[in-house]
């Protein structure tokens, strides 16, 4: 008796109507005049399926499966489909250049079924990354320590997978994120390839790997980015978006030639990490209380000073907030736009003419009651501002001095009048930026030895309004698992600052140097930074190492 296999039979028709589908693509393309291609014997090139999403692509009947530079090449079902030109067009809108296939639905459904391999990511038409699929969440939850991090990536390098690449790029990103690092470095050296992660301002190494994936992740930041992927001997400067949820997240790329091949920076431009009101950001009581009375004037100048990432940005956003409301019109010039301010007019500079100085000019043009200029570099630019702020407008500005009392040399340096100086700066304030003692590891000690030298120094230098009830304790950092076992948890910023009182003005007159002025400025009360640092010490804050690591505590 012969047995009926159904199962075998389904099999084989199934075989004869693949065949019989392929023969007609063929049929086809031939037809159309365009190339045939059988998706199910090449291999699927994801950074290309990721620049349609899958929705678009269904909707299209289409699929990206090659990239190469700008040039895509696109199998498609029906190239007169007004579906699939609609797809197609916005592509060519991005700038990319398409090569039509013609493939079969078989062929379309194994590139769709690829979506899930695909990295979380897909690029807009503003030629951004976004990322904002659910799966980018899961990693970001699943990411609570530089080891998870570690971890996660040294599982993709053991794997073969052809869409490891744009995985390892996504953790990388997903855990600056989860952990709040500011900046990415990936940096090769002889034989390896190190990843580093910018916490509370320190560096912390992530992981080392090898020289070949490095390669491939160096393209795919560059193409993301919108840099030159043949040019290796230049510098280059890009940027793209990470759309997460409902909050868009800037990262600046830059790449820098070295010995062993190019450097990347990475810099993660987090709006949550920026958006922090006046009174959060740790500024002592009696100086608070001052900069809110200096932000409620309608004219003059509040300068910000300190190296690049003492925070000087953060607390000029903290001050436009303050100062904003609906009567008033705000208008920045920034480099870059790190946070959108609702009801202000924010731009932003470029390396094509508009620079400070052309922003403050245009600005005035537009008739504001008050400025921010992200920076003062030059002598116009200086000259224009204090002029601004001796014209009914009150202007927030920065400065790279070292302290409150170095603005003053800088601007006359800058050749601005002395006289004209002090009647245009309201005041004068210096930032840095401390790591936090973790809470769940710091460890109490007693003060004694070289420590106690140094803090009874202090102690004995604080205005006599200044009480602190402890002075015989102190924390130091142990680490743990929940602050990366730094000890350190977060920043907070120590300040100074010096008012143009009459005392300053008589001192200014004289082209003083910074320690005329800093004596003229201690009748005013005000903590200077080593004192602010001194009583977060001995409130638990941070520690001593940590403000000897930020500004010289030596006599």
């Amino acid at each position: 008796m012969v047995q009926f296999d159904e199962e075998k039979q389904k099999l084989k028709i199934d075989d004869l109507h693949k065949k019989e589908e392929e023969e007609l693509a063929q049929l086809l393309a031939s037809r159309y005049g365009i190339s045939y291609i059988d998706l199910l014997t090449v291999a699927i090139n994801t950074d290309a399926l990721g620049l349609i999403k899958e929705e678009d692509a269904r909707r299209g009947k289409l699929a990206a499966f090659g990239l190469v530079d700008k040039k895509v090449k696109i199998a498609v079902l029906s190239p007169k489909s007004d579906t699939t030109k609609e797809v197609l067009s916005e592509l060519v809108e991005r700038g990319y250049t398409t090569q039509i296939h013609m493939a079969s639905t078989a062929s379309l459904e194994k590139a769709w079924n690829t979506y899930k391999d695909v990295a979380f990511a897909h690029e807009t038409k503003a030629g951004a990354l976004e990322i904002s699929n659910q799966q980018i969440l899961e990693v970001i939850n699943q990411v609570k320590s530089v080891a998870d991090i570690k971890k996660l990536i040294e599982e993709l390098l053991a794997s073969n997978k052809s869409y490891r690449i744009s995985k390892i790029l996504e953790i990388i990103l997903a855990g600056s994120l989860s952990i709040s690092a500011s900046d990415v470095h990936i940096e090769p050296e002889e034989k390896i390839v190190r990843i580093r992660y910018r916490l509370d301002g320190v560096l912390t190494e992530i992981l080392t790997f090898d020289s070949e994936t490095y390669g491939l992740l160096l393209s795919r930041i560059k193409l993301l980015s919108g840099l030159k992927l043949n040019i290796r001997q230049d510098a280059q400067d890009g940027r793209f978006s990470i759309k997460l949820v409902d909050t868009d997240i800037e990262i600046r790329t830059s790449v820098l030639p070295g010995a062993y091949g190019e450097s990347i920076v990475l810099r993660v431009l987090n709006p949550k990490n920026i958006a922090v009101p006046l009174e959060e950001l740790g500024i002592h009581p009696k100086l608070l209380k001052i900069l809110e009375q200096e932000t409620e004037r309608p004219d003059g100048m509040i300068l910000t000073t300190g190296p690049t990432g003492s925070g000087k940005t953060t607390t000029l956003y903290a001050f436009l907030r303050r100062v904003y409301s609906p009567g008033i019109k705000i208008i920045t010039i920034e480099d870059p736009i790190e946070y959108h301010l609702p009801g202000i007019v924010q731009t932003q500079t470029n390396d094509k003419g508009y620079n400070f100085l052309d922003g403050l000019r245009s600005a005035l043009r537009q008739d504001p009651d008050v400025i921010m200029v992200g920076e003062i570099r030059d002598a116009e630019t200086a000259a224009i501002a204090i002029n601004s702020a001796q014209t009914g407008h009150l202007v927030f500005s920065t400065l790279h001095t070292n302290n409150a009392a170095g603005a003053f040399p800088r601007l006359i340096d800058l050749k601005i009048n002395p006289k004209v100086l002090t009647s245009a700066i309201n005041i004068s304030l210096a930032q840095r930026l401390l790591r936090k003692l973790c809470p769940y590891c710091k460890k109490e000690i007693a003060i004694e030895g070289p420590a106690k030298i140094t803090i009874d120094r202090v102690l004995a230098s604080l205005p006599a309004d200044e009480k602190v009830s402890n002075t015989s304790k102190m924390w130091v950092p142990t680490g743990c698992e929940k602050c990366n076992s730094t000890g350190y948890k977060g920043r907070i910023g120590i300040y100074e600052a010096i008012l143009t009182d009459e005392a300053i003005e008589q001192v200014v007159i004289n082209n003083p140097s910074e320690r005329e002025i800093k004596k003229a400025a201690v009748p005013q009360g005000i903590l200077t930074m080593e004192q602010d640092g001194v009583v977060k010490i001995l409130s638990g804050v941070t520690s001593l190492d940590e403000l000897a690591r930020v500004i010289d505590v030596t006599e």
